[in-house]
């Protein structure tokens, strides 16, 4: 039964506003869960059987993290859709503890971006930057995303060995957003480290000192980029945006450096790991492997099946609680912080059938892994067209590919991350 207290939400675009508070009888009240629920090792290689223990007390738990600071986790696909697309839950970071804006400190990734702001900022910064990434942008790039992807393919062929990840996964997307927004791609190995220390929300004190250094870089790598391009314009994304315009049009320096190293980090971190933990699904399911091979046809279906089997981001980004509020009859308290898991939204056995099982001939559902409402991810499109074009040339062209170790070998990266992500993925072929 639906609270009767509920609001309306914004229509979800199949027709049907999106409720807000939808109830589920009388609300569980589990304990708080300590952080070293997300910190365990064993959370971190399979978060997924950790989620399937909390459903049977309730979609949304009580959660020790930030330490000391109110929070929750929704782990179910009905109340995480709706928390996603409720306005009460803001983005920006001023809605949040003075432990997290300490926690984001200079950190240009928690800036005032698309991914950190709320309407109507948040509307005048994406429309400044979505013809980047309108359909017929990203289908006029594919040529170039197919030549790239067959070079890399190209330099690993003849070795019989390679990681995946360095090898392939990471340097494609890297090259493909690399060339869109106009960075030397030369520069890439430094994007993916800048990248990999500032989506660790870690307090540590030489975490933090990381993150500064880091943040100091990106700043200057970026202020003396836009400078050059204010200088002598090209045709790439850097100068288009740098470029003076009138009225809101225009964004400030310190808008600009956090535009772009938005797009720089979202651009490559969710597309390699979909790559990287799609070949892996594939690797472990060899049935899987061997329809997709003899069915290429499927690959479109498949990477759907990935983002939600495996997707690339456990945690959506960070949302605030501007006013009290209730989610599955949970009350969360004004100032709280709600993390909604896609990840455990993808294995929701009430939305999905056999919800554990790789499938790439499952109709494709409404998995989560891109987010959804207002900050559905811009990039989502060439993320899909590049992921595409990477299973079906890896598939024609490394017929023989398989894991060259063991799957418990494997390691996942960062504790408490919102990314789900490989930190290193060896096959043979």
């Amino acid at each position: 039964m639906p609270d009767p207290t509920a609001r309306p939400g914004p229509d979800t675009g199949d027709g049907h506003a999106a409720e807000h508070d939808p109830v589920s009888g009388n609300a569980p009240a589990p304990g708080k869960l300590p952080i070293e629920f997300l910190l365990a090792p064993e959370f971190v290689r399979d978060p997924y059987a950790q989620y399937a223990g909390l459903r049977d007390a309730g979609p949304v738990h009580p959660v020790d993290f930030p330490p000391g600071m109110s929070s929750f986790l929704v782990i179910d696909h009905e109340h995480g859709r709706a928390a996603l697309s409720d306005p009460r839950l803001a983005k920006n970071l001023q809605h949040g503890s003075a432990l997290l804006q300490e926690l984001a400190g200079a950190n240009p990734a928690f800036a005032d971006n698309m991914l950190s702001s709320d309407p109507p900022n948040h509307t005048r910064l994406r429309r400044l930057v979505s013809r980047a990434f309108t359909p017929r942008r990203v289908e006029s790039l594919r040529p170039r995303v197919q030549e790239i992807t067959d070079r890399l393919v190209d330099r690993m062929e003849g070795r019989g060995r390679a990681d995946l990840l360095d090898d392939f996964a990471f340097p494609l997307p890297v090259t493909v957003i690399c060339e869109l927004l106009g960075v030397p791609a030369e520069d890439r190995d430094d994007f993916r480290v800048w990248s990999a220390t500032l989506v660790v929300p870690s307090l540590d004190e030489e975490a933090v000192k990381r993150r500064d250094e880091v943040s100091g870089a990106i700043q200057t790598y970026f202020s003396r980029l836009i400078a050059e391009r204010r200088a002598a314009p090209r045709d790439d994304m850097v100068s288009a945006l740098a470029a003076p315009r009138d009225g809101d049009e225009t964004l400030t320096e310190p808008e600009l450096i956090a535009m772009l190293t938005l797009l720089l980090i979202a651009g490559h971190e969710t597309t390699a790991n979909l790559i990287g933990n799609g070949m892996l699904a594939l690797l472990t399911h060899p049935d899987q492997l061997r329809l997709l091979r003899e069915r290429p046809g499927l690959i479109p279906d498949a990477v759907e099946e990935f983002l939600r089997y495996d997707g690339p981001l456990e945690r959506a980004t960070l949302r605030f609680a501007t006013e009290d509020l209730r989610i599955a009859g949970v009350p969360i308290p004004a100032d709280s912080l709600v993390h909604v898991s896609l990840g455990a939204a993808g294995r929701d056995p009430a939305a999905f059938d056999d919800p554990d099982r790789l499938d790439v001939t499952r109709p494709p559902g409404q998995h989560m892994a891109f987010g959804h409402g207002v900050h559905f991810c811009l990039g989502a499109p060439l993320a899909r067209m590049e992921a595409h074009i990477a299973f079906e040339t890896l598939l024609r062209r490394l017929p023989g590919i398989a894991l060259d170790c063991a799957p418990e070998e494997l390691s996942w990266r960062g504790q408490a991350s919102f990314i789900r992500g490989l930190n290193a993925l060896p096959v043979r072929f």
